[in-house]
């Protein structure tokens, strides 16, 4: 039988993969997420994602099938990637008021015994409502954005801090269950 590995210590993405009854391991991957610059493509975080996937596949048991994925939130075709201190989260938050940005996941599956792989990205839409400077402060200092992409995580924002958001809400999150689901069809998983 296939075994299943999630190529993340992530904590949000590991409740993804549960909350849609797969059972999995994990092997966090130890590439190195750098990017040459902030301009956002496609191609740049599809090759993380598929490099993340093929750090795990080296360690992974011959029959696994790794699951491994990269977020980037996008704004003015720019990447906010992770911030390095509180000051950069708030100028992150700041910058993300009043326009509507994009939050990308691509996801890499590679069937370690087949050598087949699948790569899909997803995209949806987030609009803040207008957070005032200690919105922002309190947002920072309740909460950890240090470890999250555009500094925030959807999901533990108090419900008067979004506008509004257009497609996969867990794709927002680390992981679209979509992704998932159509990456194990592609490549035959079966558990």
């Amino acid at each position: 039988m296939t075994k299943l590995i999630l190529a993340s210590n992530s904590p949000r993405r590991k409740q993804i993969l549960k909350d849609m009854g797969l059972s999995f391991e994990v092997i966090p991957s130890n590439y190195d997420e750098k990017l040459a610059d902030d301009i956002f493509s496609y191609e740049k975080i599809e090759d993380l994602a598929t490099q993340k996937c093929l750090d795990v596949v080296r360690r992974a048991d011959k029959d696994s099938l790794v699951i491994a994925a990269d977020t980037v939130v996008v704004l003015h075709n720019r990447i906010l990637g992770k911030p390095h201190s509180k000051e950069e989260a708030f100028e992150m938050l700041k910058s993300l008021q009043g326009a509507t940005h994009s939050v990308v996941t691509s996801t890499c599956g590679i069937n370690t015994h087949t050598n087949r792989a699948a790569l899909i990205s997803t995209t949806s839409y987030v609009r803040f409502t207008p957070w005032s400077d200690d919105m922002i402060h309190y947002y920072i200092d309740e909460f950890n954005p240090l470890d999250k992409a555009g500094s925030y995580g959807i999901q533990e924002l108090p419900p008067n801090y979004i506008d509004k958001f257009e497609g996969s809400f867990e794709n927002i999150v680390g992981l679209s269950p979509e992704a998932v689901e159509a990456i194990l069809q592609q490549l035959q998983y079966l558990q």
